[in-house]
């Protein structure tokens, strides 16, 4: 163990039943080893994650429960092994805080894919052995293989939603070739993931259709987030009308929705990227096979494509579009997201209001 050898405390706000309703909560941090850096927690984003695991929905809950995988902050201390940091760095830190650093996906660069499991950074177990607690709180000790470089000119509030939402949706664009000026891409649901989509498929240069049941999201999608078209999903008329018609699809909603229509609008070889977890996936053989099509599943990302990621945001000035509000204010903000009423991703202020 490095210079602070007793575990420290730390103040968060925790559910703890599953109401999901938070509250003040202090709790012990793990000592500093001499691999971890320790980070004052300045901003967390919102995650969907933060409601299903605060109210149990997987029955699961580890309470008191800590919720919080979208962390951006500053280094307050290092391990006398760290080489990547130094105090005051800014930093982040994702969706998960450890790993087994051993098996051809770790060694790849692509840990979220870890063959013993990546350990969450919240309701995880943690290499002490006990549950970890997320972003919520006033600090985090984390190994430095975990943390990310934010760029200095890259302002933290905007950087905390890209350690998940942003993230989810970069790495299949990537993976799957859709930064290809030119081509184009439609974004399925046009929530914290959706809208990013949208951002980075711009960014790709990309002509990038937006597909919504709610109108209201017109103005949004074409004004505020730059999209070339939207499109009413349950308009069968407008969704004849683009068929064959694009190189990608990237679906982010999370409630049940039919995909053979969607399908139709793959061109040949056109790939499907599903990210949101609607309760079953359902098309015809004929909807895939007869175009050549792929349909792929992906979740987050692993610390290459991260870094890289934040990267790419900070040199061609990409931002969520974000609410922040007071960590007195997240019980209601996670209500709110239930209610899909935010645009497009809540960031809880934490160095101004967990006091």
């Amino acid at each position: 163990m490095d210079s602070r050898t007793n575990a420290e405390d730390c103040l968060g706000w925790a559910a703890t039943d599953p109401s999901g309703v938070l509250s003040p909560y202090k709790f012990s941090r793990r000592p500093i080893g001499s691999d971890d850096v320790s980070i004052k927690i300045t901003h967390c984003g919102v995650c969907y994650a933060d409601v299903i695991w605060s109210r149990n929905m997987h029955g699961d809950s580890m309470y008191p429960l800590v919720p919080g995988h979208e962390i951006a902050g500053v280094v307050r201390e290092v391990g006398s092994n760290v080489q990547r940091f130094k105090v005051g760095d800014q930093v982040g830190v994702g969706t998960y805080v450890s790993t087994c650093r051993d098996c051809e996906y770790c060694n790849d660069g692509f840990e979220v894919q870890c063959e013993k499991g990546a350990v969450s950074t919240f309701n995880g177990i943690d290499v002490d052995g006990t549950v970890t607690k997320g972003g919520y709180s006033s600090f985090i000790v984390v190994h430095e293989r975990y943390c990310f470089k934010i760029p200095n000119n890259y302002p933290l509030a905007s950087a905390a939603p890209l350690l998940c939402a942003g993230i989810t949706v970069y790495t299949p664009m990537v993976r799957h070739n859709m930064n290809q000026p030119g081509k184009s891409l439609g974004v399925i649901g046009l929530g914290g993931l959706g809208h990013m989509a949208v951002k980075f498929g711009k960014a790709f240069g990309l002509n990038v259709t937006v597909f919504s049941t709610s109108i209201s999201k017109k103005d949004e999608a074409l004004k505020l987030l730059g999209a070339d078209k939207f499109v009413i999903s349950s308009d069968q008329e407008q969704m004849k009308g683009l068929s064959k018609s694009l190189d990608f699809i990237v679906d982010t909603a999370s409630g049940d929705h039919p995909f053979d229509p969607y399908m139709s609008l793959l061109k040949t070889a056109g790939t499907y990227v599903l990210v949101g977890f609607p309760s079953e996936v359902k098309f015809s053989p004929a909807s895939l096979n007869l175009g050549m099509k792929t349909f792929a599943g992906s979740i987050t990302g692993g610390t290459k494509m991260i870094q890289e990621m934040l990267d790419f945001c900070a040199a061609q000035e990409i931002y969520p579009q974000i609410e922040v509000i007071p960590i007195q204010y997240a019980t209601e903000a996670l209500e709110r997201l239930v209610k899909r009423d935010v645009k497009y991703r809540f960031v809880i202020d934490i160095e101004n209001s967990l006091k």
